[in-house]
């Protein structure tokens, strides 16, 4: 089975600015990191790196920074981050990424900055990206749907994906919430739009990292009838979407209850997503590899194999 992680995150706070990191998320997440995070069941697993919300002046050293990681962890992809609603310095800062051959798309991350994807700018920021044939990536909360809807009634050619279903609320394992009715009608008007696609990945973060297959189940059979699964990509947000409350048996679980790395939480979203997907009769190469690589424009291409990094066992790595 081969996996193309359409949403991958890497940071190392020592090296790039971040502002938002705190608890079990403020540490290193890079290549030994990811090495111990590794799918058993996949013959072959690459990913798409998504920007990770550096401090603006650190965007293009991002990519650089991803770029040097890529052969050695099978990044085949770079979504850069990217503000697209500054006038001659977006276009200045796409230049600058048109020298990195792994860039594929971009985020200008859009959560809580409500009417910003309507402004002029940003549509003519976006007009730039589509122009170079790259994607955009689409970060928002659920009430932002029909924003994206009219960005791409904006910019037809733009091809865009809509990260974690949009956001919605989903609740928890115990408590868990059905789709709306807003926020299913919001997916299906912008699935409506022929280049828009959706990222099935998020929804362990919105829970809290206290999920089930049963609970987020009904979000993805929503996705599927919005988009089709040929519209339809797994992506593991690793590591955000692998904090939570400490998993059975961990001896390094915080004696306070608070939340804790899953080590085993990434491969439990693939496992949840694999087995939706089987149970419906949905193409599972399609939904898990092919569908990102022509969406993100990869086809077959891959980073020059690299000798692999010496491990260290996460758990250690987190306590220090």
């Amino acid at each position: 089975m081969r996996v193309l992680d359409s949403h991958l995150h890497l940071w190392d706070p020592e090296i790039l600015q971040y502002t938002w990191l705190e608890g079990p998320l403020a540490w290193r997440f890079a290549d030994t990191e990811i090495e111990h995070s590794r799918l058993p069941q996949a013959t072959r697993e690459d990913a798409v790196f998504v920007q990770a919300e550096t401090v603006e002046g650190d965007y293009l050293d991002e990519v650089r920074w991803v770029a040097g990681l890529a052969p050695a962890l099978g990044v085949v992809g770079i979504v850069a981050g990217v503000r697209l609603d500054r006038g001659t310095d977006t276009v200045a800062h796409l230049e600058g990424l048109e020298t990195e051959p792994l860039v594929v798309g971009v985020r200008h991350n859009l959560q809580g900055s409500d009417g910003v994807a309507g402004s002029a700018a940003f549509v003519t920021g976006a007009r730039e990206v589509a122009a170079r044939g790259w994607a955009f990536d689409a970060c928002i909360h659920a009430g932002q749907l029909p924003e994206i809807s009219r960005l791409a009634a904006a910019v037809p050619e733009l091809r865009i994906v809509l990260d974690h279903l949009g956001k919605p609320a989903v609740g928890t394992a115990p408590a868990p919430l059905a789709p709306t009715p807003e926020w299913v009608r919001d997916l299906d008007d912008l699935a409506r739009h022929p280049l828009a696609v959706c990222k099935l990945s998020g929804l362990p973060a919105e829970a809290g990292g206290n999920w089930s297959r049963a609970q987020i189940e009904p979000f993805l059979d929503a996705a599927a009838d919005a988009f089709g699964p040929h519209r339809l990509m797994w992506g593991s947000d690793w590591p955000v979407s692998v904090i939570g409350p400490a998993e059975p048996d961990d001896p390094h679980a915080p004696d306070d209850g608070s939340a804790a790395y899953q080590p085993h939480a990434r491969e439990r979203w693939a496992e949840a997503v694999i087995a939706w997907a089987e149970a419906r009769g949905h193409d599972v190469d399609a939904i898990l590899w092919r569908n990102a690589s022509e969406f993100y424009r990869i086809g077959e291409r891959r980073p020059v194999d690299a000798p692999q990094r010496p491990r260290r066992g996460i758990l250690g790595w987190l306590r220090g």
